[in-house]
């Protein structure tokens, strides 16, 4: 990556509070305009990182680096980084204009700039004729696009965003995510952005972050991070996964055949896989199929011990005598009728199948 592309750089952070340690080591460079995601379970870290960026929190070790400067040290208004909160943080005294323009106003920017600048800013995120309303009179998506307005109008270098939409109900988190990706292209500024909702990451990204115990496990695309997930703990925290455990008997060309207690499976193999491993096959549920009927080819036989009925798709719970469970994921309309004790027969296309590591249960 390119001097010219990489807009913040972060090295070797460490942060350690008492004799926790909440990051281990991180490297990061994000690019100049992306979107990117820190992706994690609670307490892996992603708070700390924005923190440290933002200058709010100091790293025990590590530094930051701005367009190649360091700004470690630097305290967070000397910083051209600005954060918005979960609780929004706007001012209560002050109507959506006076709190939009009021970073302008503390740098001394004449009152026809800033009143030029709140106009601009209304519009981008929607609230043209909103100006004079009290934050009270506000619904909470209409308070966040407030805040977003009061830190983006400012022209930071970078946007943090940590959980934003967290406090908003499902339907109108969804609206927000679509509006913020668009806000964000507009503005043209670099945001780094914090949530556990694994829906929320594949929605609005460019990349993806996925932390555990202060540590990235991956960082990629939503496409890979979804289709290629590294280890099993990604599989895992991104989408419905089921998890084979397997030993590596053989490998032939692109085969590799595995040994899941007693039942040989053929899959695709990696260019890292060798005989005698024991590795995890990751199978999406809405990859793998069932029906009564055996299909020709591979496949494996199960009881059918129920299913959940979610609108548009079903979920199946299926047992195979090994006593793995597995879950199917399937749209109604394509669904058999098979009833709970029935045998049914399972399948899945070998190339949508991928081998991982298993670091399940790993700890720091």
């Amino acid at each position: 990556m390119s001097e010219d592309t990489t807009l913040l750089s972060l090295r070797g952070l460490r942060k350690t509070f008492d004799t926790q340690e909440a990051l281990n080591g991180l490297d990061l460079d994000v690019i100049r305009g992306e979107f990117l995601t820190l992706l994690g379970p609670s307490g892996c870290g992603k708070t700390t990182t924005l923190r440290i960026i933002a200058g709010l929190e100091m790293p025990t070790e590590g530094q930051v680096f701005l367009e190649g400067k360091d700004i470690t040290l630097l305290p967070p208004e000397k910083r051209e980084v600005n954060t918005v909160f979960q609780n929004y943080a706007l001012f209560p005294h002050m109507n959506v204009a006076a709190n939009i323009g009021y970073g302008l106003r503390m740098r001394k920017v004449p009152k026809a700039d800033v009143l030029k600048r709140v106009d601009e800013m209304l519009r981008l995120v929607q609230l043209e004729g909103y100006g004079k309303r009290m934050p009270s009179q506000l619904s909470g998506g209409q308070r966040q696009r407030v805040a977003i307005a009061r830190s983006a109008v400012l022209s930071p270098k970078l946007l943090l965003l940590d959980e934003p939409l967290g406090a908003l109900d499902l339907q109108l988190r969804r609206q927000m995510q679509s509006e913020l990706k668009k806000m964000q292209q507009q503005l043209g500024i670099t945001f780094i952005y914090i949530t556990h909702d694994q829906e929320e990451a594949l929605n609005m990204s460019d990349r993806i972050a996925l932390m555990r115990d202060g540590r990235f496990v991956q960082l990629d695309t939503p496409h890979n991070l979804y289709e290629r997930p590294a280890t099993a703990f990604a599989a895992t925290f991104i989408g419905e996964t089921n998890i084979l455990d397997c030993t590596v008997v053989g490998i032939s060309g692109e085969e590799v055949l595995l040994d899941m207690s007693g039942i040989a499976i053929p899959a695709t193999t990696e260019d890292w896989v060798v005989p005698g491993q024991t590795l995890c096959l990751c199978i999406r549920a809405e990859r793998l199929h069932y029906a009564k009927k055996s299909p020709e080819g591979f496949f494996l036989r199960g009881t059918f011990k129920g299913s959940h009925y979610a609108g548009s798709e079903r979920t199946a719970e299926i047992e195979l005598n090994t006593g793995h469970t597995l879950f199917s994921r399937q749209r109604t309309e394509q669904e058999e009728t098979v009833l709970p004790g029935e045998t049914v027969c399972l399948w899945w296309d070998r190339k949508t199948a991928g081998l991982v590591i298993d670091d399940r249960e790993e700890t720091t």
